[in-house]
Protein backbone atom coordinates (compact mmCIF):
# COMPACT_ATOMS: atom_id res chain seq x y z
CA UNK A 1 0.00 0.00 0.00
CA UNK A 2 2.86 2.38 -0.27
CA UNK A 3 1.87 3.66 -3.49
CA UNK A 4 -1.57 4.28 -2.38
CA UNK A 5 -0.13 6.43 0.44
CA UNK A 6 1.56 8.65 -2.66
CA UNK A 7 -1.73 8.58 -4.51
CA UNK A 8 -3.46 10.39 -1.06
CA UNK A 9 -0.79 12.58 -0.52
CA UNK A 10 -0.65 13.87 -4.40
CA UNK A 11 -4.54 14.29 -4.67
CA UNK A 12 -4.07 16.03 -0.88
CA UNK A 13 -1.99 18.61 -2.19
CA UNK A 14 -4.63 19.12 -5.82
CA UNK A 15 -7.38 19.96 -3.07
CA UNK A 16 -5.29 22.24 -1.33
CA UNK A 17 -4.60 24.08 -4.68
CA UNK A 18 -7.81 24.10 -5.97
CA UNK A 19 -9.71 25.09 -2.73
CA UNK A 20 -6.99 27.86 -2.06
CA UNK A 21 -7.43 29.49 -5.08
CA UNK A 22 -10.99 29.80 -4.55
CA UNK A 23 -10.75 31.67 -1.69
CA UNK A 24 -10.26 36.27 -2.31
CA UNK A 25 -6.76 36.96 -1.78
CA UNK A 26 -5.07 33.48 -1.74
CA UNK A 27 -4.58 33.68 -6.12
CA UNK A 28 -1.21 35.78 -4.41
CA UNK A 29 -0.05 33.30 -1.93
CA UNK A 30 -0.57 30.14 -4.64
CA UNK A 31 0.96 32.33 -7.72
CA UNK A 32 3.83 34.21 -5.92
CA UNK A 33 4.46 33.30 -2.23
CA UNK A 34 4.68 29.45 -2.72
CA UNK A 35 7.10 29.95 -5.92
CA UNK A 36 9.21 32.17 -4.30
CA UNK A 37 9.25 30.13 -1.28
CA UNK A 38 9.87 26.69 -3.19
CA UNK A 39 12.56 28.46 -5.63
CA UNK A 40 14.85 29.48 -2.87
CA UNK A 41 14.63 25.93 -0.81
CA UNK A 42 15.46 24.25 -4.29
CA UNK A 43 18.93 26.24 -4.58
CA UNK A 44 19.11 26.32 -0.77
CA UNK A 45 18.76 22.61 -0.41
CA UNK A 46 20.59 21.69 -3.54
CA UNK A 47 23.64 23.76 -2.88
CA UNK A 48 24.34 22.46 0.63
CA UNK A 49 23.80 18.88 -0.82
CA UNK A 50 26.60 19.18 -3.28
CA UNK A 51 28.56 21.33 -0.77
CA UNK A 52 28.31 18.48 1.87
CA UNK A 53 29.38 15.98 -1.23
CA UNK A 54 31.88 17.57 -2.43
CA UNK A 55 33.31 18.03 1.11
CA UNK A 56 33.58 14.20 1.71
CA UNK A 57 37.13 13.29 1.57
CA UNK A 58 37.84 10.58 -1.27
CA UNK A 59 41.20 8.83 -0.23
CA UNK A 60 41.25 6.00 -2.69
CA UNK A 61 40.96 5.64 -5.85
CA UNK A 62 37.36 3.42 -5.48
CA UNK A 63 35.92 3.97 -9.19
CA UNK A 64 34.01 1.34 -10.54
CA UNK A 65 35.79 -0.67 -13.32
CA UNK A 66 34.22 -3.57 -15.80
CA UNK A 67 37.64 -3.48 -17.95
CA UNK A 68 41.27 -4.06 -18.75
CA UNK A 69 42.71 -1.67 -16.41
CA UNK A 70 46.38 0.17 -17.76
CA UNK A 71 49.12 -1.82 -17.02
CA UNK A 72 52.43 -2.79 -19.43
CA UNK A 73 52.41 -1.50 -22.62
CA UNK A 74 51.55 -4.59 -24.88
CA UNK A 75 48.35 -4.97 -22.79
CA UNK A 76 45.21 -3.22 -24.57
CA UNK A 77 43.64 -1.28 -21.74
CA UNK A 78 39.82 0.08 -21.82
CA UNK A 79 40.10 3.78 -21.77
CA UNK A 80 35.96 4.00 -20.96
CA UNK A 81 36.05 1.43 -18.08
CA UNK A 82 39.48 2.44 -16.50
CA UNK A 83 39.97 5.59 -17.43
CA UNK A 84 43.47 6.75 -16.64
CA UNK A 85 43.28 10.67 -17.96
CA UNK A 86 41.10 13.25 -17.12
CA UNK A 87 39.70 13.15 -20.78
CA UNK A 88 39.20 9.90 -20.55
CA UNK A 89 36.95 10.36 -17.32
CA UNK A 90 34.85 13.15 -18.85
CA UNK A 91 34.02 10.74 -22.26
CA UNK A 92 32.96 8.19 -19.86
CA UNK A 93 30.94 10.50 -17.21
CA UNK A 94 29.32 12.07 -20.80
CA UNK A 95 28.60 8.84 -22.27
CA UNK A 96 26.95 7.93 -18.65
CA UNK A 97 24.47 11.37 -18.32
CA UNK A 98 23.83 11.61 -21.89
CA UNK A 99 23.23 7.94 -22.95
CA UNK A 100 22.51 6.20 -19.77
CA UNK A 101 25.37 4.13 -20.82
CA UNK A 102 25.66 1.67 -17.48
CA UNK A 103 21.51 1.45 -17.48
CA UNK A 104 21.89 0.30 -21.00
CA UNK A 105 23.94 -2.60 -20.39
CA UNK A 106 21.25 -3.79 -17.42
CA UNK A 107 20.53 -7.56 -17.20
CA UNK A 108 17.88 -9.88 -15.29
CA UNK A 109 17.62 -13.00 -13.33
CA UNK A 110 15.17 -15.49 -13.43
CA UNK A 111 14.87 -18.65 -12.07
CA UNK A 112 13.40 -21.32 -13.59
CA UNK A 113 12.45 -25.18 -12.95
CA UNK A 114 15.53 -27.49 -12.27
CA UNK A 115 16.74 -24.61 -10.39
CA UNK A 116 18.58 -22.78 -13.16
CA UNK A 117 18.95 -19.26 -13.40
CA UNK A 118 19.50 -17.39 -16.49
CA UNK A 119 20.67 -14.02 -17.17
CA UNK A 120 18.40 -11.77 -19.95
CA UNK A 121 19.29 -8.57 -21.30
CA UNK A 122 16.49 -5.71 -20.19
CA UNK A 123 16.64 -2.74 -22.66
CA UNK A 124 12.81 -1.58 -21.86
CA UNK A 125 13.96 0.48 -18.30
CA UNK A 126 17.01 1.99 -20.39
CA UNK A 127 14.47 2.83 -23.13
CA UNK A 128 11.65 4.88 -21.09
CA UNK A 129 14.69 6.00 -18.83
CA UNK A 130 15.94 8.20 -21.26
CA UNK A 131 12.33 8.77 -22.91
CA UNK A 132 11.40 10.39 -19.81
CA UNK A 133 14.75 12.02 -18.71
CA UNK A 134 14.67 13.99 -22.16
CA UNK A 135 11.11 14.26 -22.10
CA UNK A 136 11.88 16.03 -18.83
CA UNK A 137 14.39 18.19 -19.95
CA UNK A 138 13.12 19.14 -23.36
CA UNK A 139 9.79 20.48 -21.44
CA UNK A 140 11.75 22.45 -18.85
CA UNK A 141 13.55 24.27 -21.80
CA UNK A 142 10.44 24.90 -23.51
CA UNK A 143 9.06 26.48 -20.54
CA UNK A 144 11.52 29.61 -20.77
CA UNK A 145 9.30 30.45 -23.16
CA UNK A 146 6.65 32.00 -20.22
CA UNK A 147 9.85 33.94 -18.58
CA UNK A 148 11.54 35.33 -21.53
CA UNK A 149 10.17 38.11 -23.65
CA UNK A 150 11.09 37.81 -26.24
CA UNK A 151 11.62 34.46 -26.42
CA UNK A 152 14.64 33.35 -28.44
CA UNK A 153 14.57 31.92 -31.32
CA UNK A 154 16.13 28.28 -30.24
CA UNK A 155 13.33 28.34 -27.91
CA UNK A 156 10.37 28.91 -30.18
CA UNK A 157 12.63 26.46 -32.67
CA UNK A 158 12.56 23.75 -29.88
CA UNK A 159 8.62 24.59 -29.27
CA UNK A 160 7.69 23.99 -33.02
CA UNK A 161 9.96 20.73 -33.50
CA UNK A 162 8.05 19.27 -30.34
CA UNK A 163 4.65 19.77 -31.74
CA UNK A 164 5.74 19.41 -35.48
CA UNK A 165 3.54 16.89 -36.32
CA UNK A 166 0.37 18.88 -35.44
CA UNK A 167 -1.99 16.13 -33.40
CA UNK A 168 -4.79 17.90 -32.47
CA UNK A 169 -5.51 21.60 -32.03
CA UNK A 170 -3.96 22.79 -30.14
CA UNK A 171 -1.00 20.37 -31.39
CA UNK A 172 -0.25 18.01 -29.15
CA UNK A 173 3.85 17.94 -27.80
CA UNK A 174 5.40 14.83 -28.32
CA UNK A 175 7.41 15.44 -24.87
CA UNK A 176 3.98 15.66 -22.95
CA UNK A 177 3.26 12.10 -24.27
CA UNK A 178 6.84 11.05 -23.86
CA UNK A 179 7.07 12.18 -20.64
CA UNK A 180 3.91 10.33 -19.44
CA UNK A 181 4.58 6.93 -21.03
CA UNK A 182 7.90 7.26 -19.08
CA UNK A 183 6.14 7.86 -15.95
CA UNK A 184 3.49 4.98 -16.31
CA UNK A 185 6.42 2.13 -17.35
CA UNK A 186 8.47 3.27 -14.35
CA UNK A 187 5.88 3.13 -11.95
CA UNK A 188 4.11 -0.39 -13.16
CA UNK A 189 7.50 -1.38 -13.33
CA UNK A 190 7.80 -0.86 -9.30
CA UNK A 191 4.22 -2.45 -8.96
CA UNK A 192 4.13 -5.71 -11.44
CA UNK A 193 8.22 -6.65 -10.75
CA UNK A 194 8.12 -8.49 -7.40
CA UNK A 195 12.12 -7.95 -7.01
CA UNK A 196 11.74 -4.26 -7.30
CA UNK A 197 8.60 -3.63 -5.67
CA UNK A 198 10.31 -5.85 -2.36
CA UNK A 199 13.03 -3.06 -2.32
CA UNK A 200 10.47 0.08 -2.92
CA UNK A 201 9.74 2.09 -0.51
CA UNK A 202 7.19 5.21 -0.42
CA UNK A 203 10.12 7.92 -1.57
CA UNK A 204 10.44 5.48 -4.45
CA UNK A 205 6.35 6.36 -5.71
CA UNK A 206 5.78 9.64 -4.48
CA UNK A 207 7.79 11.38 -7.03
CA UNK A 208 6.99 9.56 -10.11
CA UNK A 209 3.33 10.35 -8.49
CA UNK A 210 3.78 14.01 -8.14
CA UNK A 211 5.37 14.38 -11.61
CA UNK A 212 2.45 12.25 -13.33
CA UNK A 213 -0.01 14.41 -11.78
CA UNK A 214 2.05 17.46 -12.97
CA UNK A 215 2.02 15.92 -16.89
CA UNK A 216 -1.54 15.37 -16.60
CA UNK A 217 -2.85 18.84 -15.38
CA UNK A 218 -0.20 20.44 -17.49
CA UNK A 219 -1.92 18.64 -20.76
CA UNK A 220 -5.43 19.24 -19.31
CA UNK A 221 -4.60 22.89 -19.06
CA UNK A 222 -3.59 22.93 -23.23
CA UNK A 223 -5.66 20.31 -24.06
CA UNK A 224 -8.60 20.15 -22.77
CA UNK A 225 -9.06 23.43 -20.27
CA UNK A 226 -7.67 26.22 -22.32
CA UNK A 227 -11.08 28.49 -22.33
CA UNK A 228 -10.91 28.69 -18.65
CA UNK A 229 -7.33 30.00 -18.76
CA UNK A 230 -5.95 32.99 -19.75
CA UNK A 231 -1.86 32.63 -21.49
CA UNK A 232 -1.76 36.05 -21.20
CA UNK A 233 -2.00 36.10 -17.84
CA UNK A 234 0.11 33.25 -17.13
CA UNK A 235 2.62 34.76 -19.26
CA UNK A 236 2.13 38.16 -17.34
CA UNK A 237 2.44 36.63 -14.43
CA UNK A 238 6.09 34.81 -15.22
CA UNK A 239 7.83 37.46 -16.87
CA UNK A 240 6.99 39.35 -13.66
CA UNK A 241 7.88 36.20 -11.37
CA UNK A 242 11.88 36.61 -12.93
CA UNK A 243 11.60 40.27 -13.19
CA UNK A 244 10.71 40.81 -9.23
CA UNK A 245 7.66 42.70 -10.24
CA UNK A 246 4.38 39.77 -10.37
CA UNK A 247 0.98 40.85 -11.50
CA UNK A 248 -2.00 38.32 -10.20
CA UNK A 249 -4.71 38.04 -12.79
CA UNK A 250 -8.07 36.71 -11.76
CA UNK A 251 -8.76 35.36 -15.20
CA UNK A 252 -5.54 32.50 -14.73
CA UNK A 253 -8.21 29.39 -14.17
CA UNK A 254 -7.70 26.72 -10.84
CA UNK A 255 -5.99 24.57 -12.96
CA UNK A 256 -3.11 27.03 -13.63
CA UNK A 257 -2.83 27.44 -9.75
CA UNK A 258 -2.90 23.40 -9.16
CA UNK A 259 -0.37 22.52 -11.67
CA UNK A 260 2.00 25.72 -10.44
CA UNK A 261 1.54 24.41 -6.76
CA UNK A 262 2.72 21.02 -7.41
CA UNK A 263 5.80 22.44 -9.14
CA UNK A 264 6.38 24.11 -6.28
CA UNK A 265 6.33 20.85 -4.26
CA UNK A 266 8.59 19.11 -6.70
CA UNK A 267 11.09 21.55 -6.27
CA UNK A 268 10.66 21.79 -2.25
CA UNK A 269 11.17 18.03 -2.55
CA UNK A 270 14.11 18.02 -5.06
CA UNK A 271 16.63 18.55 -2.79
CA UNK A 272 15.99 16.29 0.09
CA UNK A 273 15.26 13.25 -2.24
CA UNK A 274 16.66 10.68 -4.66
CA UNK A 275 15.87 12.65 -7.87
CA UNK A 276 19.06 14.66 -6.76
CA UNK A 277 20.97 12.10 -8.38
CA UNK A 278 20.73 14.67 -11.21
CA UNK A 279 23.79 16.22 -9.19
CA UNK A 280 24.83 13.51 -7.33
CA UNK A 281 25.72 11.36 -10.49
CA UNK A 282 28.40 14.05 -11.19
CA UNK A 283 29.91 13.88 -7.56
CA UNK A 284 30.00 9.78 -7.49
CA UNK A 285 33.71 8.76 -6.87
CA UNK A 286 32.80 5.59 -8.50
CA UNK A 287 32.56 7.49 -11.53
CA UNK A 288 34.33 10.60 -11.61
CA UNK A 289 37.88 9.06 -10.39
CA UNK A 290 40.73 8.10 -12.49
CA UNK A 291 41.94 4.37 -12.50
CA UNK A 292 45.33 5.37 -11.83
CA UNK A 293 46.27 3.10 -8.64
CA UNK A 294 48.74 1.52 -10.41
CA UNK A 295 50.97 5.11 -11.02
CA UNK A 296 50.11 7.04 -8.27
CA UNK A 297 49.75 5.51 -4.17
CA UNK A 298 46.78 7.12 -2.63
CA UNK A 299 46.79 7.71 0.71
CA UNK A 300 44.33 8.03 3.34
CA UNK A 301 44.69 11.47 5.42
CA UNK A 302 42.68 10.12 8.01
CA UNK A 303 45.37 7.56 8.99
CA UNK A 304 47.45 8.57 12.09
CA UNK A 305 51.30 9.65 12.27
CA UNK A 306 52.62 6.15 13.22
CA UNK A 307 56.70 6.57 13.76
CA UNK A 308 58.34 2.81 12.62
CA UNK A 309 58.84 0.71 15.27
CA UNK A 310 61.47 -2.60 14.33
CA UNK A 311 61.47 -5.72 16.03
CA UNK A 312 65.17 -4.85 17.61
CA UNK A 313 63.76 -1.66 19.39
CA UNK A 314 60.31 -3.33 20.32
CA UNK A 315 63.11 -5.96 21.78
CA UNK A 316 65.14 -3.18 23.73
CA UNK A 317 61.54 -1.93 24.76
CA UNK A 318 60.06 -4.84 26.72
CA UNK A 319 63.55 -7.53 26.47
CA UNK A 320 62.85 -7.47 30.57
CA UNK A 321 59.18 -8.45 30.58
CA UNK A 322 59.88 -11.40 27.36
CA UNK A 323 62.61 -12.85 29.41
CA UNK A 324 60.70 -12.90 32.35
CA UNK A 325 57.41 -14.26 30.32
CA UNK A 326 59.78 -17.06 28.65
CA UNK A 327 59.93 -15.69 24.90
CA UNK A 328 63.42 -16.04 23.30
CA UNK A 329 65.06 -12.61 22.31
CA UNK A 330 67.53 -12.49 20.01
CA UNK A 331 69.58 -10.15 22.11
CA UNK A 332 70.45 -11.09 26.05
CA UNK A 333 69.89 -8.49 28.68
CA UNK A 334 73.01 -7.01 29.48
CA UNK A 335 73.85 -8.82 34.11
CA UNK A 336 73.65 -5.84 36.08
CA UNK A 337 76.03 -5.60 38.54
CA UNK A 338 75.95 -6.00 42.67
CA UNK A 339 76.44 -2.69 44.28
CA UNK A 340 78.91 -2.57 47.18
Amino acid sequence: MKYAYSFLAVIALILIAWLGSQIPGMQYFFGVAVPYLAIMVFLGGFVYRVVYWAKSPVPFSIQTSCGQAKSLDFIKPNRLECPTTNAEVVARMALEVLTFRSLFRNTKSEIYDGPKITYESSKWLWLFGLMFHYSFLIIVIRHLRLFLNPVPEAIAWLDWADSMFEIGTPAMYMTDAGLLIGLLFLFTRRLFNRQVRFLSLLNDYFPLVLLFAIGVTGVLMRMFLRDGVDINAIKQLAVGLATFSPVISTDIGAIFYIHLFLVCILLIYFPFSKLMHLAGVFLSPTRNMRNNSREVRHINPWNPDIKPHSYAGYEDEFREYMVEAGIPVEKEPTPQKDEA
